[in-house]
């Protein structure tokens, strides 16, 4: 096992991405990367051996979607051929949690990730010194330093703290304690058990992905009827999954007009998936829901967090052509 020094001397892959953190000017606007990469390699740790990178896409992270992620992904494994195993990625906090995700999917323990990012930016309004106040350095160095000695995974670094990226959900807007998660140093070292081999992205992949289309539904307080009428709605185009976020425990009152549109969606391809709009606690099938979700024919979510539902429908979607693999591997097989 190596030691502490010895991991210190690997090489570290830093992988900017965009977002708050390589901003300037006022109102703020992104650096381009050719002008932010010589300031960021300033901030740098003397005795780490870091290698900047650029990502592919250096984008808003609200205009991030899976088709970058996935770059992101052929980027890191490019690099792991070049013996890089420890990365840290720069990102926008909009979609975060949605990147650390979808890496943690598809990544699983093949090396060692970390995703950060900031609420303020690195560089002042001139963009040619650090800025009075900013989140970056630490979140950047937080980040830094627990790449070098985490376990094989994918983790998301934010104000000193670090957590299992499956885990992590964005809950503040602008605060600088920003997110909330499993933390590592609480739990055991790696929460989901359904761990597997990682998925080596291949170009048809990315392509693939620009066609994947995902709604999700956030429950309100409306009638059966009209709850009815919106799923009959969308069998003239039905999505490539359809996301349902109940209340509470998976609890969604049902009649068996909805239960029959939901199995008219699955015949069409849509895979119905039962979620929470919770964000803690996850799903319960002790209760009535138990029965209404066997006769409807529906899959129950057991994600670790929302993007984590997400990053399993993208790999799904990837690997799995027909409704009954999805329904085949969904779960976890039994003990």
């Amino acid at each position: 096992m190596k030691t502490y020094d010895e991991k210190l001397n690997e090489k570290i892959a830093l992988i900017y991405m965009g977002g708050t953190f390589g901003c300037t000017g006022t109102p703020l606007a992104p650096m381009p990367e050719a002008f932010f990469l010589p300031q960021l390699q300033r901030v740098l740790p003397p005795f780490q051996q870091i290698t900047c990178f650029t990502a592919p896409s250096v984008i808003d992270s609200s205009a991030c979607t899976a088709e970058d992620w996935l770059k992101l992904i052929q980027q890191i494994q490019r690099l792991q051929q070049q013996d890089y195993q420890r990365f840290v990625i720069i990102h926008g906090t909009d979609t975060l949690s949605y990147a650390a995700a979808v890496l943690a999917q598809f990544l699983q323990q093949s090396c060692h990730v970390v995703v950060t990012g900031s609420q303020y930016p690195l560089l002042n309004t001139p963009g040619d010194d650090t800025r009075e106040f900013t989140d970056a350095i630490d979140n950047l160095n937080t980040a830094l330093d627990y790449v070098t000695r985490a376990p094989a995974g994918v983790y998301l670094a934010f104000y000193h703290q670090v957590f299992h990226a499956g885990t992590a959900l964005k809950v503040h807007t602008t605060a600088l304690d920003a997110f909330r998660g499993q933390k590592v140093d609480k739990i055991d070292p790696s929460p989901n058990a359904r761990q597997q081999p990682a998925f080596t992205v291949h170009t048809s992949h990315v392509h693939q992905v620009r066609d994947l289309n995902i709604i999700n539904w956030m429950m309100f307080p409306i009638t059966r009827e009209q709850l009815a009428q919106n799923l009959k709605n969308l069998l003239s185009s039905p999505p490539h999954a359809l996301i349902i976020q109940a209340y509470g425990t998976g609890n969604l009152a049902v009649n068996a007009e909805i239960i029959h549109s939901f199995q008219q969606l699955q015949q069409a391809g849509c895979v119905v998936i039962l979620s929470t709009q919770v964000p803690l606690g996850g799903i319960d099938q002790r209760y009535a829901i138990s029965q209404w979700v066997t006769d409807a024919g529906i899959l129950v979510s057991d994600a670790l967090s929302q993007a984590d539902l997400y990053a399993r429908i993208l790999k799904s979607y990837l690997q799995y052509p027909t409704l009954a693999q999805w329904h085949q591997h969904w779960y976890p097989p039994s003990e």
